[in-house]
């Protein structure tokens, strides 16, 4: 039986560990908030207040082009935990979207599906792929 202990506690300590990476791999899967019906983009930003980072602008046009898509988008830099924010379109009601490289990219992202035709859950998926971890 001493013989097979130390083998017997690496089998278990692997096992805790396999547990614990797929814990906290559900803890990343995204929920994806339904839009609010009649959302707009009355609260993102216009362009006079944006911050002149790269790609701001461009992302800020993308929220005021398709708020309801954004709206039923979780955002990947997990400004929901730390910022209360609802869904990717907050982030462009204030600068923050101007200062986070995946709101942006994301923001970039869905509007281009949008305008090319795709399903709120076919953007979703493809945001999912590209910033989800």
């Amino acid at each position: 039986m001493s013989r097979r202990l130390p083998w017997i506690v690496a089998a278990a300590a692997g096992a805790a560990l396999v547990g614990l990476l797929v814990a906290r791999r559900a803890e990343r899967v995204a929920v994806h908030p339904d839009p609010r019906p009649g959302i707009t983009a009355e609260r993102v930003l216009p362009p006079g207040l944006v911050l002149n980072t790269p790609g701001a602008a461009e992302a800020y046009a993308a929220a005021r082009s398709a708020p309801a898509v954004l709206d039923g988008v979780y955002c990947h830099c997990e400004c929901a935990k730390h910022l209360g924010h609802r869904s990717l379109l907050t982030c462009f009601e204030s600068d923050h979207g101007a200062q986070c490289d995946i709101c942006m990219g994301e923001a970039t992202l869905a509007a281009r599906l949008a305008a090319q035709g795709s399903s709120l859950d076919a953007i979703r998926r493809a945001i999912d792929e590209r910033f989800g971890s």
